[in-house]
């Protein structure tokens, strides 16, 4: 009865999978495209996280850094580019010459491309500077619009994230529906207030900040604690026991579902 009590509490808190492709298919794969979402897939994962930033004609695609340099054979800013052009990049060759074919994707592209395959998503907001709120309100509308049009599916809703409280701010007003989480590089002394202010549901945090007594009061205050990138099993598990309810990894290959302990233990136990 306890154990299944502590279960209803961890799916109040975090409805979600637990195991998450850091860009689709982590170190496997180049960031950020279909064929990395796919490749996730293949090994086991049926949710994955992605970037989303703004193109020139304000088409949200997916794409980590403000510049084109490091993940295409691009050049300059991506929001200096139209959708259009953007898709016309080889967005794979980086990684590998096998996947020269790899194209930045839309992120309506993305979320059709997943949601046929059974592929939960958490779409970070990632916003070039200055364009904070406009970033914020075009990404959730647009999931706003996919989603709605969507077959009923047992998939819960894509999870928003970012970094940006003026991000989270706008896909607030824009689509309220849409469940958020706030990312933390070190996690700020006020961080109740600002996920109270915002109305998000989860705290996403760098592993390497957070404490077992911390995410103790992140759980008992009711959010959905989430931890980045987590490369190593040992690691997952340690932060698991802490009550840790998701990580998102780059090894796919080394983290996997059954890594998973299942439904969180008392994290105050764990901690004697």
């Amino acid at each position: 009865m306890a154990r299944e009590r502590l279960r209803r509490q961890q799916m109040s808190r975090w409805p979600y999978p637990r195991l998450l492709a850091h860009r689709g298919g982590g170190t496997l794969a180049p960031e950020n495209t279909l064929l990395a979402c796919d490749v996730g897939f293949r090994y086991g994962y049926r949710a994955v996280e992605v970037d989303a930033v703004l193109s020139s004609d304000e088409v949200p695609v997916l794409l980590h850094d403000a510049d084109l340099q490091r993940t295409t054979n691009g050049h300059g800013s991506v929001n200096s580019k139209t959708a259009a052009q953007l898709a016309a990049l080889d967005a794979g060759s980086w990684f590998h010459p096998d996947y020269a074919h790899a194209r930045i994707p839309t992120l309506e592209q993305a979320l059709q491309h997943c949601l046929e395959r059974g592929i939960w998503l958490n779409v970070e907001i990632k916003p070039v500077p200055g364009q904070e709120a406009r970033t914020g309100r075009l990404v959730a509308q647009t999931i706003a619009r996919v989603w709605a049009c969507l077959p009923a599916t047992n998939l819960a809703a894509p999870l928003l994230s970012s970094f940006s409280p003026l991000a989270l701010e706008a896909a607030r007003e824009a689509a309220p529906q849409l469940a958020r989480g706030l990312l933390f590089s070190t996690i700020a002394a006020d961080w109740r207030n600002t996920l109270q202010r915002l109305a998000c549901v989860s705290l996403h945090c760098d592993h390497r900040r957070l404490t077992s007594r911390l995410a103790q009061q992140i759980a008992a205050e009711g959010y959905g604690l989430l931890c980045y990138t987590v490369n190593d099993p040992r690691r997952a598990r340690i932060i698991w026991s802490w009550g840790v309810d998701a990580i998102c990894t780059d090894r796919i290959d080394r983290i996997g579902p059954a890594d998973d302990p299942g439904p969180r233990q008392d994290a105050r136990s764990q901690a004697h």
